[in-house]
């Protein structure tokens, strides 16, 4: 990868530079692992001491960000985040969308629609009445069922399945692995003349539909709703391993974090954080704003704008005094003995 002067960094990302704009840099690299030829990011006061450590040439920064270290040359932006997205994209740090056109071993169904520089890649499986719209990227080995919508410009990387009549929006990233429209969870005990004699499976005839300008990471699992739609809302980002249970309603901007499960027919709220590992009972409501600790097992509506953590999830300040005092318990105890035995040698007496 040919080397670039910071006079072309600075350009391409719209920066002002401090420094020689003829130094040569050979590609980005985090802070603590940057080499005197590379450039690496500094974004926040709070990563001081691994600004002190580094051997970066150069640093993309916020544009008022105070930088307490010499000797290294400054590429200040209104935006650090997005510059530093377009370093990586020049040195082509980035996965690749595979380039517009159809590779020979994809199959494609009867009736299927195709937009303007769409990306077909390796033993992809393109069912009947398949839409897909301008500039849709399929990696290797995707599949989507029948009559299945994918909008302008959304990527679906590596073995992604949809199944019949799920929607995906425009600008979607789905990473791999994740399945949308699989049957949801549900099914009925048989009671016969001994007792239990088995379950039998509901069918669900719904769908699943991903709105505009989604990411759902690798291996996350959407279930279908049993007559209706389970919903991603606009702009929601899902983490790895997320499931999303059948007729689930995710609003918009919602954050779903690593291992979260969403049992059937909740609803989260517009902008809603559910951090790792949470899980969320049937029927719920989570209200728009609010915010569910890591770990924590929710069993009960959650107003908006809430705070809620822990097992059973309680609002985060009587999570927080019930757990000072489960700390205080082993002296408690130590204390109430004391005081038996007090007692007791009293009544002795």
């Amino acid at each position: 990868m040919p080397h670039r002067t910071l006079r072309q960094l600075a350009a391409l990302c719209g920066a002002s530079l401090e420094g020689d704009p003829e130094t040569l840099v050979r590609g980005p690299a985090a802070l603590t692992e940057a080499e005197p030829d590379e450039i690496s990011f500094f974004g926040h006061a709070r990563y001081a001491r691994e600004l002190a450590a580094t051997r970066a040439r150069a640093l993309v920064v916020p544009r008022n960000l105070a930088v307490p270290r010499e000797g290294v040359a400054l590429l200040r932006c209104d935006d650090a985040n997005r510059a530093f997205e377009q370093i990586l994209e020049a040195f082509e740090r980035l996965p690749r969308r595979p380039a517009a056109g159809i590779h020979p071993s994809a199959v494609i169904g009867a009736d299927v629609q195709l937009g303007a520089d769409v990306a077909i890649g390796a033993n992809c499986v393109i069912g009947d009445g398949v839409v897909l719209g301008a500039r849709v990227a399929l990696h290797p080995g995707v599949v989507l069922s029948r009559n299945v919508r994918v909008g302008e410009g959304t990527e679906l990387r590596s073995c992604v399945v949809a199944y019949d009549g799920v929607s995906i929006g425009a600008r979607c990233l789905i990473h791999a692995g994740t399945v949308l429209g699989s049957d949801g969870f549900g099914f009925d005990p048989v009671v016969g003349p001994r007792g239990f004699e088995g379950w039998n499976k509901a069918p669900h005839a719904g769908t699943v539909v991903i709105e505009d300008d989604v990411e759902i990471g690798a291996n996350c699992a959407i279930d279908r709703g049993r007559f209706s739609a389970t919903r991603v809302g606009r702009g929601a980002k899902l983490d790895n391993l997320v499931h999303v249970a059948h007729n689930v309603q995710v609003g918009e901007g919602a954050l779903l974090i690593a291992q979260v499960g969403v049992a059937g027919s909740t609803r989260i709220g517009r902008a809603a954080i559910l951090a790792g590992q949470a899980g969320i009972s049937t029927h719920l409501t989570i209200g728009d704003g609010a915010r569910i600790g890591p770990a924590s097992a929710v069993f009960q509506d959650v107003p908006a704008g809430a705070d809620y953590m822990g097992w059973w999830a309680r609002p985060k300040g009587e999570y927080m005094r019930t757990l000072a005092l489960e700390r205080k318990l082993g002296e408690m105890a130590e204390r109430l003995k004391k005081l038996e035995r007090a007692n007791e040698a009293r009544g002795e007496a």
